[in-house]
């Protein structure tokens, strides 16, 4: 078998080229695009119900615990944040401590590890976080009733996808490994 010139396009699976102006050539990088503009917009709606101060960054640490409540049987280590939102100890450090100025979140020190300790979130932080979603049901039943049905259909397969790539990420497969801050 003869190698690709990788001066041509490449092949798609019925031998047609591929080429970066056709719409339909590459659909992984529009879903993708789709998902990114999605979310920035909704990131914009978020934020505009956030308090001054609060940013998307800290609402989305506050909301992790809730949302992997069924894998995470306790709290996170820092590193572990870290590394779930792929960014920089540090980073995740100056957030935690905001938050934590805040009573958002509470520091406790980890049964496994007695030089480490594990964030939780406090019933304060709780509420902020309820309170947020609760900001956004005007919004979210408007657009509900535009596109009905849209978010049932959707999450399933969304659902899928994220959890392909959590688990691509997590084994270096898709994705290098997070950097360090030095």
């Amino acid at each position: 078998m003869r190698a690709r010139d990788p001066a041509q396009p490449p092949l798609a699976a019925g031998g047609e080229a591929r080429t970066l102006n056709g719409r339909r050539r590459f659909p992984l990088f529009r879903l993708f695009n789709e998902i990114g503009i999605t979310g920035q917009l909704a990131g914009a709606l978020l934020q505009a119900r956030l308090q001054h101060g609060v940013l998307v960054s800290h609402f989305t640490v506050l909301n992790h615990p809730v949302r992997v409540r069924v894998r995470v049987r306790g709290g996170a280590t820092p590193l572990q944040l870290a590394q779930a939102f792929r960014g920089p100890g540090t980073a995740m450090t100056h957030t935690l401590s905001g938050l934590a100025k805040r009573g958002w979140v509470g520091l406790r020190p980890n049964p496994a590890d007695a030089r480490s300790g594990q964030v939780w979130l406090t019933p304060s932080g709780r509420v902020f976080r309820d309170g947020v979603i609760t900001a956004l049901a005007p919004e979210s039943a408007r657009i509900e009733a535009a596109l009905p049905g849209l978010a049932q259909s959707l999450l399933p397969a969304l659902g899928r996808l994220r959890r392909h790539l959590d688990a691509a990420r997590e084994a270096g497969i898709l994705m290098p490994p997070a950097r360090r801050a030095s």
